[in-house]
């Protein structure tokens, strides 16, 4: 492939950059607002569906996912992309919608996780971090409520975190901090638990 130094449309005059692109996997996605009218004007509604024991007709699609899973290359050339691109697209996948269970786990098992991150960061002040499992879980719902995706996480735990995170460095009493239900849903602090020695000092 020849790529243009600037980027941009190409002319005859340009100079280019040549790229062997045989070990080179690229991935293109995109919302594709439109595309399921597209399908269903393809396969009609009784093509894609199957009549019940009363004789009511079913959509198959509805229980599964949408009619995104039927794309076929031909959808994707009467929704606009040019032939020769679509031939170098030899798969085409669907994606399903992040639910609850989905989001919990991107906030816990990824290695850069958000849950990681934060651990990571208060163990840089000696400081211990636990989100307790129910607090997870109502991140996840409230951000299935606002409807923002995995990226909607950060911001969730960014409005938690800031005060505890501003106010933390000035203390040296603090040994472990507690991220509860209460601290998502309502607002409340995050449970201090205080080091045993530094009680003792002060008692």
């Amino acid at each position: 492939a020849s790529v243009p130094l600037q980027g941009g449309r190409k002319h005859p005059q340009q100079e280019y950059i040549q790229i062997n692109t045989r070990n080179i996997l690229f991935i293109c996605g995109g919302a594709f607002d439109g595309m399921e009218q597209i399908i269903e004007a393809r396969l009609g509604k009784k093509a894609i569906g199957f009549a019940d024991g009363d004789g009511e007709h079913v959509d198959r699609h509805d229980a599964s996912g949408g009619l995104m899973q039927f794309v076929e290359p031909e959808d994707l050339q009467r929704y606009g992309i040019i032939p020769e691109l679509v031939g170098r697209l030899p798969v085409s996948v669907h994606l399903d919608e992040l639910d609850e269970d989905a989001l919990v786990r991107i906030l816990q098992e990824p290695r850069n996780a958000l849950v990681k991150q934060y651990e990571k960061m208060f163990e840089l002040d000696g400081i211990g971090l636990i989100f307790d499992a129910e607090a997870i879980r109502a991140i996840a719902k409230k951000t299935l409520e606002r409807s923002t995706g995995a990226r909607g996480l950060r911001s969730i735990i960014e409005a938690v975190m800031r005060d505890i995170m501003f106010e933390l460095p000035s203390r040296s009493d603090v040994r472990e901090v507690v991220i509860t239900r209460e601290c998502i849903e309502s607002g409340a602090q995050p449970l201090l638990v205080l080091d045993a020695e530094e009680r003792a000092l002060e008692a």
